[in-house]
């Protein structure tokens, strides 16, 4: 989380290749508290089924050099006092 106000948060997610072959393409998924939905993403595009929210790169920021790195952001409402697990999967 990046920062907070009354109902809604901003949060930040970094997805980092560890390996040192090319990654060409990433996928993270995570799980909402409950009452917590995303009402604004950006860097990404997302898809929502139930409180699970998947998050794929974009053409232009999917694949990643060893060691490199892509940032997406997003705005929530709801309470940010939980922060979720967050996994990345390789397509």
């Amino acid at each position: 989380m990046t920062s907070s106000w009354g109902s809604g948060f901003q949060g930040e997610v970094t997805v980092k290749n560890n390996g040192t072959s090319t990654l060409n393409g990433w996928t993270t998924t995570w799980t909402n508290p409950s009452g917590v939905s995303i009402t604004q993403l950006w860097n990404g595009t997302m898809t929502t089924s139930g409180s699970t929210v998947t998050v794929k790169n974009l053409s232009w920021n999917g694949t990643l050099a060893g060691g490199a790195t892509a940032t997406f952001g997003f705005l929530g409402s709801g309470s940010s006092s939980t922060v979720p697990a967050v996994t990345c999967t390789s397509p």
